[in-house]
């Protein structure tokens, strides 16, 4: 199935790159003033919120019991926010579009104190934390490292294989910036469905606050990235 997912995201970035590229060239122009930022921030301002709010775990009892779930949902979602990490800090110094690089620059600022907050979690809760890649484990990583194993997160959710980063890391201009948003629309949609899984099935008040605020954040994001590519 994922070789399947990988062949069919790679046909529609080949026929997207076409359409993406003349609507890239005609809003990259701009600098941004006039894309709403006061509005686009609102899920993620939201979304950190929450992740403070439920930093601490305190005494497991009442809503701050967690279960199974709970901890599959952060050990999940902190690999798969370290790769959208990976992939966002690729566009400052690829992009030739400026809603292109704001919108990495939002990623960037609302999922990394969401990792912070999940490995505070697992601490408290005695469970293990996924580590970094080891060629990626310095926080002042600016993009990844040749070499980087994404090999082992490759079933989850709209995570991209080791092929898909190299491919990315590669490009540049306005080839970059359709890859760019094709391939985080469909990271998006995983953490979205995961996000979903935890709002169903999960315990901890703070974690199923979160996956509602990264739903609506990404959620928000998807439609977008949507109006960027063109196909909305």
């Amino acid at each position: 199935m994922n070789s399947i997912r990988t062949l069919t995201r790679r046909t529609a970035l080949v026929a997207a790159t076409a359409t993406a590229a003349f609507l890239l060239a005609a809003c990259g122009g701009g600098d941004g003033d006039d894309s709403g930022g006061g509005a686009h921030q609102g899920p993620h301002d939201s979304a950190s919120a929450s992740a403070d709010a439920g930093s601490s775990s305190g005494n497991e009892t009442g809503e701050k019991a967690h279960n199974s779930q709970d901890v599959a949902f952060a050990q999940g979602m902190i690999p798969h926010h370290r790769q959208a990490l990976e992939m966002a800090r690729l566009a400052a110094d690829r992009s030739a579009s400026a809603e292109v690089e704001d919108l990495a620059a939002r990623i960037e600022k609302a999922q990394d104190p969401e990792i912070t907050t999940m490995t505070g979690w697992l601490t408290a809760w005695g469970e293990e934390v996924p580590e970094p890649a080891a060629s990626n484990a310095s926080a002042g990583a600016t993009e990844p490292m040749p070499g980087m194993d994404h090999s082992g997160h490759a079933g989850m959710p709209g995570m991209m294989d080791g092929q898909d980063m190299a491919e990315l890391e590669k490009a540049s201009g306005r080839a970059f910036d359709t890859m760019f948003l094709t391939m985080m629309v469909e990271h998006h949609e995983g953490a979205v469905e995961m996000a979903g899984t935890e709002k169903a099935e999960g315990r901890y008040a703070p974690a199923k606050a979160l996956a509602d605020d990264i739903a609506t954040a990404q959620n928000a994001e998807i439609t977008e990235m949507n109006k960027l590519l063109g196909t909305k």
